[in-house]
């Protein structure tokens, strides 16, 4: 790649020009806001029960969803990669529709599944199982959403290793789920880490299908996305911006984590 000699600082002062009110300053804002009070009151805040209850809430779906998705994610980019079946085209585009739809109409789209008047959701309501407007239906959202980031991550990775090893696997006796164990696992480790870093800190964040089939209710169902709209909705921007700015810090936190994981990875390749 050719690198561009001379005088560079034209472009770079029209690069920061876009970039300050585009991208710095609003990150720059959440932690002015968030701060105006001083220390004591933003501590305060993040004391409160029900800023307490939506951060652990927010960590805990996170979790979940990284966890789920870990195995779901990465058993689909290994059948996607190692097997070749009619529609497999087709499905490799399905599963990474997520990422281009809207995330209303993703949690509307639960709704009329699994909601009380859904396909699904009006068999279950008769039995006292409905998984919306609780934990259940905010896992089934962020799984949704998160699903394409794990393949993503992991996908390259099983195509660019090289099938001897596996052979070489089979050849000595070992069948398939020992040589995915022994062989492909340990060398999907940085695809594993940078795809749950990835689900982790979108399924932190997510606000639009959460919304829909939470019902955001306090201390029950709302997550700290949810709690900063209401706060917003409430005139508290003091509180709204602390919690957005502890959701910042660990995005940071991840992207870094990230970064890293993908520097290291590019050095051993």
């Amino acid at each position: 790649m050719r690198v561009q000699r001379g005088k560079t600082w034209l472009p770079v002062a029209l690069l920061f020009l876009f970039l300050v009110p585009l991208l710095i300053m609003p990150f720059v804002a959440v932690f002015v806001f968030a701060g105006r009070g001083g220390l004591g009151a933003f501590l305060e805040v993040l004391t409160h029960p029900d800023v307490q209850f939506a951060l652990r809430f927010s960590i805990l779906i996170a979790l979940i969803t990284a966890g789920v998705n870990v195995v779901l994610g990465t058993y689909t980019a290994y059948v996607l990669t190692k097997y070749r079946f009619r529609g497999r085209e087709a499905l490799t585009i399905l599963v990474s529709l997520p990422v281009a739809m809207p995330r209303v109409v993703v949690g509307t789209s639960l709704l009329l599944l699994w909601g009380p008047i859904g396909l699904i959701g009006r068999l279950l309501d008769p039995l006292g199982l409905q998984p919306m407007f609780a934990p259940a239906g905010i896992v089934l959202a962020h799984l949704f959403v998160t699903f394409p980031y794990m393949i993503s991550s992991v996908r390259p990775v099983l195509e660019e290793m090289e099938g001897t090893y596996e052979e070489a696997a089979y050849t000595m006796g070992a069948g398939r789920w020992k040589t995915f164990l022994h062989v492909i696992l340990p060398a999907l480790r940085g695809g594993l880490f940078s795809g749950s870093l990835l689900t982790f800190a979108h399924s932190l964040g997510e606000f639009g299908a959460t919304i829909m089939v939470s019902g955001n209710l306090r201390l029950r169902t709302q997550t700290a996305p949810l709690y900063i709209f209401a706060q917003f909705e409430a005139g508290n921007i003091e509180a709204a911006n602390a919690v957005a700015a502890v959701l910042a810090v660990i995005s940071f936190v991840l992207f870094f984590g990230l970064l890293r994981v993908t520097r290291t990875r590019r050095r051993e390749a």
